[in-house]
């Protein structure tokens, strides 16, 4: 799926956080995936306690604040890259999901099938601690079902990232499907 670009290594190290004691090595790698995009792959591994973090940051983002929205119409629409930055808000409104900003937020790169697949999962772990009699039992069934079929493309909905701080980023299959506002224009008309 990606191939390696630059095959230097830079390593760094210090004191790992999660067990005092071990030394973190950071290795970074370029890669050049097949469709143009780059990207850096960051890896943070302990000698003692295998603490392990992997990141992946964009290098052909666009670093504009800003609201993108992608309609999800037909199965293609599934295979839209997307990118979040730790900034971005990301929401399929139609299934009332949301994906907050903040502090320990990771990037991601994925597709708009990804994204359901996470979303399915963090719906699957919420499912899993409730009682079978619990009033939004029925309820979260009922995201399951629809999130099985959007993820088979057969639902429509829409995708929407607000990132204020920009770096996220949407690649449509279908450019029509997609629309770009920038966030100090919303800003700017709420005066």
């Amino acid at each position: 799926m990606s191939r390696k670009e630059n095959n230097e290594e830079e390593q760094f190290s210090f004191k790992c956080p999660s067990c005092d004691k071990g030394v973190i090595t950071i290795n970074t790698i370029d890669y050049d995936l097949p469709d143009g995009d780059k990207m850096l792959i960051i890896n943070f591994t302990c000698d003692q306690c295998n603490y392990r973090k992997n990141d992946v940051i964009p290098m052909t983002t666009r670093m504009e604040p800003g609201i993108m929205t992608l309609k999800i119409e037909d199965e293609s629409d599934l295979k839209s890259k997307i990118y979040r930055s730790p900034t971005g808000k990301l929401e399929i409104p139609e299934l009332e999901l949301i994906v907050e900003p903040g502090p320990r937020a990771d990037f991601y790169y994925t597709n708009v099938q990804g994204i359901l697949f996470r979303f399915e999962e963090a719906v699957l772990i919420y499912k899993n601690n409730l009682e079978k009699n619990d009033s939004e039992f029925d309820e979260v069934e009922e995201i399951l079902n629809d999130l099985q079929k959007a993820i088979e493309g057969e639902l429509k909905f829409t995708l929407k990232i607000t990132d204020s701080g920009g770096g996220s980023y949407i690649i449509p299959q279908n450019a029509s499907h997609y629309t770009f506002e920038k966030l100090n224009n919303i800003e700017t008309d709420k005066d």
